[in-house]
């Protein structure tokens, strides 16, 4: 079953709205953003799902065996099998997102707050995911330069709980409802489990699932009408990912 993941989120209707339509992850943006949440907005959010993660008894997968380079399959499939665990006692799990902030900050108001996972989509190295308070899933960002032969080279095994992969486009560092070339993420795919984000709507990502098999997707562009998130919306984008799951 394809994982699904519904960001920017602002109140606590929209993440109730995506839980009852079967989200298994639901982000709210403290980046700068035309989507951006305060603490008060995230805490209401994460408290109208009910208690955290850390409330709640896990079995946890063993652990992977190495942090080398030719254990980044190995890494990443652990990272999946964790997650995979939390929502066993959770769904959904709740997700900050950030970009280009100092960590000092985003472990403020991740704890604060009381997301899940932190997500860093900015600039920051892999290195920075083990400073962060909270899992993280790491964004790898694809322009319309990059080429499919190795998109392997921007993997790193041993920092983030998960990788992500979405466009960027000029100034656009995600959030800009713009697709990248899926044969990069279908390279990436083919190793590791990852999750492809980037212009995915209802009416595409059916095909992105066909054509990628991510391990999870994820929407925020593609789930709003007037820049606001759309109950309907949502719940087609997760009928439409389900019946390709059916498909497949």
């Amino acid at each position: 079953m394809t994982l699904v993941k519904i960001c920017g989120n602002r109140t606590p209707a929209d993440v109730l709205n995506a839980a009852e339509a079967g989200a298994d992850f639901v982000g709210m943006i403290f980046a700068e953003s035309k989507r951006q949440v305060g603490l008060g907005e995230a805490q209401a959010m994460v408290h109208a799902l009910g208690d955290p993660l850390a409330a709640h008894e896990i079995a946890m997968p063993p652990p992977a065996r190495g942090h080398a380079r030719e254990d980044e399959r190995e890494w990443f499939r652990h990272g999946a099998q964790v997650i995979e665990a939390y929502l066993e006692a959770k769904r959904p799990l709740t997700v900050g997102l950030f970009a280009d902030q100092p960590i000092e900050e985003v472990n403020e108001l991740a704890l604060e707050s009381g997301v899940d996972l932190v997500q860093l989509s900015g600039d920051e190295t892999w290195e920075d995911c083990l400073l962060v308070a909270r899992q993280v899933i790491q964004v790898v960002h694809v322009s319309p330069l990059d080429s499919p032969s190795d998109p392997m080279r921007f993997v790193e095994p041993g920092f983030a709980i998960a990788l992500m992969l979405d466009s960027a486009h000029g100034p656009y560092r995600g959030g800009s409802g713009r697709t990248f070339d899926w044969e990069v993420a279908r390279i990436v795919s083919a190793e590791l489990p990852m999750v492809l984000a980037g212009g995915l709507t209802p009416e595409n990502v059916g095909e992105a699932i066909e054509r990628v098999r991510p391990w999870a997707v994820d929407v925020s562009t593609g789930t709003e009408t007037d820049g606001r998130k759309d109950p309907t919306r949502v719940r087609e984008f997760i009928e439409a990912v389900r019946r390709q799951d059916a498909a497949a």
